[in-house]
């Protein structure tokens, strides 16, 4: 039989280098083999997973807490910015997905390979802060359910060490196997779905408002800061390089373009169901709370939120809540990990035992999270998930510009590299999304009062913010086609070369026997 054509062959050396993974190397799902070409369900299954875990981002506490918000601000007028969102939000993990896919590196391994030391490691520490936050928020989300459940017998500091239990849960389930793992992860978006949904039944929202809410963009008489909240909740950073990362759990074979388009089609479908199913539930509890707490005082956290359900509702209704919020905050210190795993082997090219990984991040998310439930009231808890969505707001150009350089470059993605039009439609979002995020970032600044030194310290930082920025937009430039720039002296000494001249230079030294 004749070998297929590698469109990639210039990929070679990568397909070496990644060939240890610390997950899923002894541990990848088989692709059956049928005989007829074109779709087929037990493809589609054997690919279903690493969406789903994707989709966790998308359901995490803090994004509950911004649908709550969003109901009881703008009523249904703000359904279309998450349905929105959430589109824009696949098309980029689509291209997370094609670049783990095609490469077989995920997107931590290829900054690795394409920015000089420092650059990578100041996004490393960026996707850092992006996990931590995350795990922060499912502390929060954690200690409130078990709050709730408990009948507020568990104060909220006891709740935040209990989440220490999660570390076993992890270490318990990862120890099965991966499809297992990814299984309970289904159980945990079902749960969701289930009690997210009852809500929604008891409470009988207007079907005609929501569906106009949802293909109506308008936003007469709403919250503008809520809108762009709505965004930032929905878009996380870490997301892009996690995914990009669960896709290397198949079994593919890499130099064969067929098999890379094929494993690409079930991806994108697969992603695409996930990504319904998460929306379902976001308008479950932006429709629930749109309904029921438009306009009214005092239910924009998730505490007081479960109070109102149980009061209108029944008691029945808060404990059904609870659980939700618990399964969602269970299922997001999962993918955290994972992402945070991720970025430290493909950064810094180190690789941790999970235990050490999971106590890592959840001692650096425990110290501030703990402290404020301590020290602090409910009220304060809850709110911090506002200020997380913005922290992890800042950090999205840091996902966003590299995904795009890296599939936009021909000497990366060979034959499946972004088209015109997705080149153009993935800047534009881009662009309207860090806009956007900053915009919500600084509005959020200007309504603090904050000592002079304090803002000297945080211009400094946006200073040093938007010069790295400008860095990654350089590089994107180059990776693009832009390649009259890489011969200034400055862009030359500071910003890697294209991964071609690399693999050139690589080839040369073998031929000279270096």
């Amino acid at each position: 039989m004749e070998e297929p054509k590698k469109e990639n062959k210039h990929l070679d050396h990568y397909y070496e280098d990644s060939e240890i993974d610390t997950y899923f190397s002894n541990n990848k799902v088989k692709i059956p083999v049928t005989e007829k070409s074109g779709f087929n369900f037990r493809k589609l299954w054997a690919f279903t997973g690493p969406g789903f875990l994707m989709s966790i981002a998308y359901l995490d506490p803090g994004n509950i807490e911004s649908d709550l918000q969003s109901g009881t601000v703008g009523n249904y007028r703000l359904l279309w910015v998450l349905f929105g969102a959430t589109v824009l939000g696949f098309i980029m993990q689509s291209l997370a997905t094609k670049l783990g896919v095609v490469t077989g590196l995920h997107l931590a391994e290829m900054c690795h390979r394409q920015y000089k030391r420092i650059p990578r490691l100041i996004l490393w520490v960026m996707v850092e802060i992006a996990v931590i936050g995350s795990d922060m928020q499912e502390v929060i989300g954690t200690a409130i359910a078990i709050y709730l459940l408990s009948n507020k017998i568990v104060p909220l500091w006891a709740g935040c060490l209990i989440t220490i239990i999660d570390t076993f849960t992890f270490l318990f389930l990862d120890k099965y196997g991966l499809r297992k793992l990814e299984m309970f992860f289904g159980l945990l978006i079902t749960v969701m779905g289930i009690t997210f949904g009852y809500e929604y039944v008891v409470s009988g929202p207007n079907s005609m408002d929501v569906v106009k809410g949802l293909f109506i963009p308008m936003c007469k008489d709403c919250d503008s800061k809520q809108a762009v909240g709505v965004i930032g909740a929905v878009i996380m950073p870490h997301n892009l390089y996690l995914h990009s990362a669960l896709v290397k759990s198949r079994d593919i074979d890499r130099k064969n373009p067929e098999r890379l388009k094929e494993a690409n089609m079930y991806y994108y479908i697969e992603s695409a169901i996930a990504l319904i199913c998460s929306l379902i539930i976001n308008i479950f509890v932006v429709s629930v709370f749109a309904f029921g707490l438009f306009q009214k005082t005092n239910g924009d956290i998730i505490y007081k939120g479960g109070i109102f359900l149980g009061c209108a509702y029944g008691v029945a209704a808060l404990y059904i809540w609870a659980v939700g919020i618990l399964a969602a905050g269970q299922s997001s210190t999962m993918t955290g990990t994972y992402a945070g795993q991720f970025a430290m082997e493909g950064f810094l090219n180190l690789r941790w035992s999970k235990w050490k990984r999971v106590l890592f991040t959840r001692s650096l998310a425990m110290v501030p999270t703990f402290c404020t439930a301590f020290f602090s009231n409910l009220s304060d808890l809850t709110s911090l998930n506002d200020y997380l969505n913005a922290v992890m707001s800042l950090q999205l150009p840091f996902a966003l510009i590299p995904t795009i350089a890296f599939t936009s470059n021909p000497k990366i993605m060979g034959s499946f590299t972004n088209g015109i039009i997705i080149k153009i439609i993935s800047l534009m979002l881009s662009v309207v999304i860090v806009v956007i995020n900053i915009y919500f970032v600084v509005e959020k600044l200007l309504n603090l009062s904050l000592q002079l030194y304090i803002v000297s310290i945080i211009y400094i930082l946006a200073v040093c913010y938007f010069i790295f920025i400008m860095y990654l937009v350089i590089h994107l430039y180059i990776a693009m086609g832009g390649t009259w720039m890489s011969d200034h002296p400055a862009i030359a000494k500071f910003v890697i070369v294209p991964l071609g001249q690399q693999i050139i230079d690589t080839e040369k030294k073998e031929q000279n026997g270096v």
